[in-house]
């Protein structure tokens, strides 16, 4: 305890009171609801006052609330004791474990003599307990059943925040977006989008979006490179099917009790866009699936989301215009979210109003702005006794700042309140319980194994490398034609210099033979004339008869025919 409280700048010793008796009242009026409530832990006035408790109402948890405070202070406890007791209420609990600690809820506490000393103080009847717990981990990388989404399902505006993109840059990726849905051209994995963005910037697919106002080469290379990096932090195992249905965050144990998702995220630091942008998608195809259900008397789930500046930090206007949209909305459909980060001013105004539960611990004040932010954190509370700069900066841990939405939709008191302790173990789950766990699962069969489907990057693969040969052929055809045309031209120089051959030679032959024919024709003549003179000699001797006769004989004695006579 501390040596002296503050009230209005009165200091006040050990043991005294820090707000009058009738403030003591107002706030035991304050926090005694009829419904069920969430027990949150008993005010805190000098000493502990375990006859006025501070609550929660479950109906209430919809309306969304804040856990802020600087590290160490017991913000991870609170939100255990949170969990907890909405899972025992029958309500679901989707949290982010980025330490570890939370997976001590599967695991029943351990109790000793200072632990139930503190819980005796405030009225609390300790007794360990643990809670049905899944396991889950981003796109397997982790323990847990593995939670992955599909770019399409993610869309634009998600992937723009988690890039790092400006206006005209998102902008365009809207338009990429745009086009591959009407194309058929499904967006899985992040190589379908590379795959698209290149097609789109390509000779073959340029075109495609002139009626749309194109796309720049420079915006998109600033996109590609942008995606290179993102899918070296890790992404590339979280995109991808088969997506999770966010309904399997809603289920209820077999006894009643709401099962609370672990989500197990290390090395946050070292992504912590894509650890934020992927939380606000949970909340956003929440949205888009649940249906209306108005104010319920106890939320279907309750979500969590632990380093919530992430969230926030270099958003678009457009980006948190739909996250202020989502946060306002969601509640009709029967779900709570709770914000958990150091200050409230790392949670934009407009989502800070939507929140009706604060629960502040201690902030530092060490520099000037740390002053500053404990100046902007007073007045977001409502009007006390305390004075909240000094009180804010004293609280112990496990101490905080309450205020909460009652029944009526109205603030309840500034109570200062020393907080329940877990039921469940403060520390983590052993490895083996929750690796065992994890194999149990259900969900294990259903979501364990990554699916490969045909995608943007396999039609778009297959339809270039179509075009591709498609040209090759048209240019192997060009070619082709171009070189039967050379021999036929070829061919018809031949041609035309063998007519030329053979027309040089038939004038060379009647030249020689026009030469020629007027001496062959005179010897014929003379020839003709000598033989018409009269018979030759021989012509004479042969036909006498004595030549006859002697021819006669030679005939028959080379025959034979005279003798058979």
């Amino acid at each position: 305890m501390l040596e002296g409280r503050v009230l209005h700048g009165a200091v006040h010793g050990p043991g005294e009171g820090v707000v009058h008796a009738a403030e003591v009242a107002a706030i035991r009026d304050g926090y005694a609801f009829d419904g069920p409530a969430l027990e949150m832990g008993a005010l805190v006035n000098g000493e502990a006052m375990p006859d006025v408790p501070v609550r929660i109402p479950l109906a209430m948890t919809n309306r969304h609330g804040l856990v802020a405070g600087a590290t160490g202070t017991g913000k991870t406890r609170t939100l255990q004791v949170l969990a907890e007791q909405l899972a025992a209420h029958g309500v679901a609990v989707f949290a982010a474990d980025i330490k570890g600690d939370l997976s001590g809820i599967a695991t029943p506490g351990e109790g000793n003599e200072k632990l139930l000393e503190r819980t005796a103080g405030i009225g609390q009847a300790w007794e360990a307990a643990s809670f049905p717990v899944e396991f889950f981990s981003l796109g397997g990388i982790g323990r847990g059943v593995p939670i992955r989404a599909t770019v399409a399902g993610f869309g634009p505006l998600l992937l723009s925040k988690v890039l790092g993109l400006n206006d005209t840059q998102e902008s365009s990726l809207g338009l990429v977006f745009h086009y591959a849905e009407n194309a058929g051209l499904a967006l899985l994995d992040l190589e379908d989008l590379r795959a698209v963005l290149q097609y789109l910037t390509s000779d073959e697919g340029k075109g495609e979006l002139e009626g749309l106002g194109g796309l720049s080469k420079a915006t998109v290379g600033v996109i590609l490179r942008e995606l290179v990096a993102f899918a070296e932090a890790g992404a590339d195992a979280f995109f991808g099917e088969p997506e999770i249905d966010t309904a399997e965050f809603l289920r209820v144990a077999s006894d009643g009790r709401g099962i609370v998702s672990l989500l197990e995220v290390p090395g946050v630091a070292d992504r912590p866009a894509l650890y934020s942008t992927f939380l606000m998608w949970l909340l956003a195809d929440l949205f888009n699936d649940l249906p209306e259900v108005g104010d319920l008397d106890q939320p279907k789930l309750v979500f969590f989301f632990d380093e919530a500046h992430l969230l926030f930090a270099d958003a678009s206007k457009d980006f948190l215009q739909q996250v202020v949209q989502t946060v306002r909305l969601i509640r009709s459909k029967g779900v709570g979210v709770f914000f958990v980060t150091q200050t409230p001013k790392d949670v934009p105004a407009d989502v800070l109003a939507q929140l009706g539960s604060r629960v502040q611990h201690q902030l530092r004040a060490f520099t000037p702005d740390d002053a500053k932010a404990l100046r902007a954190t007073v007045s977001t509370y409502p009007r006390s006794g305390y004075d909240l700069e000094e009180v804010l900066t004293t609280l112990g841990t496990g101490e905080a700042i309450v205020t909460v939405m009652n029944e009526k939709g109205a603030p309840s008191p500034v109570a200062w309140t020393r907080l329940r302790a877990p039921l469940a173990l403060m520390s983590p789950s052993p490895d083996a319980a929750i690796d065992t766990a994890v194999a149990a699962s259900p969900l294990q069969a259903k979501y364990g194994t990554a699916i490969d489907r045909e995608s943007a990057h396999e039609l778009l693969t297959a339809k270039m490398n179509a075009a591709a040969a498609a040209a090759q052929a048209a240019e192997d055809a060009a070619a082709r034609a171009k070189a039967d045309a050379e021999f036929a031209k070829q061919q018809a120089a031949i041609e035309k210099q063998r007519d030329r051959e053979q027309k040089a030679a038939q004038a060379e032959y009647d030249r020689l033979m026009k030469r020629t024919s007027g001496t062959s024709r005179s010897r014929s003549t003379t020839t003709r004339s000598r033989s018409s003179g009269g018979d030759s000699v021989l012509e004479q001797v042969l036909g006498s008869k004595a030549t006859r006769d002697v021819l006669t004989t030679v005939v028959e004695g080379i025959f034979g025919t005279r003798r058979r006579r």
